[in-house]
């Protein structure tokens, strides 16, 4: 189940991607697929294990194609182990909520992000969140939880605070925002409740099958109750001086660095 929609946020074989707070690696493991150099982080050392073990089978299968690579490795999204400007890609999904440095995260990821380089933020939205919270203390006031819930140009005025410039949002996943209310209503930790049994194995027909009914469905509720809104920003190229004294770009500088930052970084996640 994928939160980022990759026809909106163009993906290209070769480039470097971070998935960063990568969890059970849903999109790094859709990036391998299309051929990216996949670095997929998380702090939560028995997730990324098992990330670890799904991108070798994945190798194993031949589901990635050739030039293709994919780490996995423990890290902490306030101190990022890799050189400046590394990555083509950024990607972090339903991270940003649980910690509280925010703004120091945006930071470190503007960091790591080439100039002209994408990167993609999901949070869970405001309105069906608040639902969430209302009918649940334990759905957010337990170790690790949400923190905070994101209004939409808030998170947009932060990304352009970093020095991103947002190009696109969307809400995704509508059919998740009942199931939520339902497990706050009836108790997050009981899913033996008949309601919530009985959403859960929707949901999973629906991820499974992808029948068109849902699909429509969903496509029609996500602009009213989707579970996830999503920005896409990218990272603008700095102004410079060139020999002459005029204005330009650094375009020609960071082509002859790309090489160099992404080997770096490719090194600094083994």
């Amino acid at each position: 189940m994928l939160t980022v929609d990759f026809s909106r946020f163009p993906l290209a074989p070769g480039d470097r991607v971070l998935d960063l707070g990568c969890g059970a690696g849903r999109h790094a493991f859709e990036c391998y697929r299309r051929g990216a150099r996949v670095v997929a982080l998380d702090q939560n050392g028995e997730e990324i294990r098992e990330v670890a073990k799904w991108f070798a089978a994945m190798k194993e299968a031949g589901e990635a194609p050739e030039g293709a690579t994919a780490t996995a490795m423990e890290g902490d999204a306030l101190a990022l182990p890799f050189p400046d400007e590394s990555f083509d890609v950024v990607i972090i999904s339903e991270v940003m909520e649980h910690i509280p440095d925010d703004k120091g995260v945006l930071a470190e990821m503007v960091r790591v992000l080439k100039p002209g380089g994408r990167i993609a933020v999901t949070v869970p939205r405001y309105g069906p969140e608040k639902v969430c919270w209302a009918l649940s203390d334990a759905y957010h006031e337990v170790e690790g939880g949400h923190i905070r819930i994101y209004r939409a140009e808030e998170l947009l005025a932060k990304m352009r605070g970093a020095g991103l410039k947002p190009y696109g949002t969307h809400h995704a996943h509508a059919l998740h925002s009942p199931y939520w209310w339902l497990k706050c209503a009836f108790g997050v930790d009981n899913d033996k409740a008949l309601p919530v049994r009985a959403y859960h194995k929707l949901l999973v027909w629906d991820i499974m099958k992808k029948p068109l009914a849902t699909r429509v469905a969903e496509q029609a509720l996500n602009p009213l109750i989707g579970k996830s809104f999503v920005a896409y920003a990218t990272k603008p190229h700095l102004p410079r001086l060139d020999t002459a004294g005029t204005a330009g770009t650094a375009d020609t500088d960071h082509k002859a660095d790309a090489a160099h930052t992404a080997d770096a970084a490719e090194a600094a996640a083994r």
